[in-house]
């Protein structure tokens, strides 16, 4: 990206006087006009087809949803292009969200042969669709959360896998630029911390075990097909992710209107983790997995200070201003959700050991100042 430097004008410097005695002053103007010129030769010398090498093309399952909603306009933000994968009906969705004539980089994918082709011409590939789980447990619901992630998944999988049947392996330097243009050279694919199970003593890092409940087994399944894509072309990134906070989806923006109406308090017994993250921090957290190739392999999607649920809670209620006061009782929550209510009663501490090694750099890293970011938007 070409850097612009505003010179000071030479009528006003110092340095328009020939023969004077240096000061002090004159020397540091001296010193800083020497770094402004070669600030101006770097400038000068980053050609316009380094920066179009760096623009990438992303196809997106679930870019209609909270997260992959605000990964689009992110994405087209820095000048990228994206192709929303999605099916017939959600089709009409898609165009709501992404007209063509506010969104011009953005192409919506229904057929088959449309996704074929987006996938064959992209840079990268983000996997976000399945169905939600905050809900009743039926038989045939857990059903079909399970099929939801598995059979996009496989169809992902099965299209890039087409796209570089013909490719050769790409050395490490070209593993975000698709410059060989046989298909995405990335695969970034959502799972969650579901896979760790749950616990309010133990702590989780992508080194831990599976757990062995219902969500687990989800997750295993989940990652097990996204592992299918062939690694010698494609490098995988699977991010377990955690409660997503924002303030137009996920789980706050069920909380939110409760403690908005003084009605708002911990849900059971309010001790249970929540291993959370901030949508923003999520959305950067993608992007840099589609951007770098040191991102690889299992990384969790979580902020590196998880709390207790009763925490949550009270900061949400001290940023809305409103009272915390009002517990939900666990037997309440088991009525209306069934089994189901293991997502909101049960938890897990997960810590994002990956992304600190890789040095990512978190805009939220306490819930308290996520928080507050949130409640600047109500």
């Amino acid at each position: 990206m070409a850097i612009r430097v505003l010179f000071p004008s030479s009528s006003s410097s110092s340095f328009s006087t020939a023969h004077a005695t240096p000061t002090p002053r004159t020397r540091a103007r001296a010193r800083w006009t020497s770094r402004q010129r070669l600030l101006c030769c770097f400038s000068s010398s980053t050609s316009s087809s380094d920066e179009v090498s760096s623009s990438m093309t992303v196809s997106i399952t679930g870019a209609t949803g909270f997260v992959g909603r605000r990964l689009v306009h992110k994405l087209l933000s820095e000048d990228h292009k994206v192709c929303v994968l999605t099916r017939s009906t959600s089709k009409n969705k898609a165009a709501s969200l992404f007209p063509a004539s506010r969104y011009p980089g953005v192409t919506i994918a229904e057929q088959e042969e449309e996704w074929e082709r987006c996938i064959k011409g992209s840079t990268g590939v983000v996997n976000l669709a399945g169905m939600p789980i905050s809900t009743r447990w039926s038989p045939q619901i857990k059903k079909e959360i399970m099929q939801s992630r598995i059979n996009v998944t496989s169809k992902v999988v099965d299209h890039i896998n087409s796209s570089t049947s013909t490719s050769s392996p790409q050395p490490e330097h070209e593993a975000s630029s698709n410059a060989n243009g046989n298909g995405p050279s990335v695969f970034v694919s959502a799972t969650a911390v579901g896979y760790y199970g749950t616990s309010e003593t133990d702590s989780f890092d992508e080194s831990s075990p599976s757990g062995n409940d219902y969500l687990a087994q989800v997750c295993r399944e989940w990652e097990g097909r996204a592992r299918q894509v062939k690694q010698e072309h494609v490098r995988l990134v699977l991010l377990r992710i955690g409660v997503v906070l924002g303030k137009d989806g996920g789980a706050l923006a069920k909380m939110i209107p409760l403690f908005m109406m003084f009605a708002g308090g911990p849900l059971g017994t309010g001790t249970q983790w929540f291993s959370w993250i901030h949508l923003d921090d999520l959305v950067d957290l993608i992007y840099e997995s589609l951007r770098n190739p040191a991102y690889t392999g299992v990384i969790n999607g979580t902020a590196p200070n998880p709390v207790r649920l009763s925490e949550l809670c009270d900061r949400l209620g001290q940023v809305v201003g409103r009272p915390s006061w009002l517990p939900v009782p666990g037997l309440a929550i088991k009525a209306l959700l069934g089994e189901g209510a293991t997502v909101v009663l049960d938890g897990q501490k997960v810590l994002p050991a990956r992304a600190t090694q890789l040095g990512f750099s978190y805009r939220y890293p306490y819930v308290r100042d996520a928080l507050k970011a949130i409640a600047k938007q109500l």
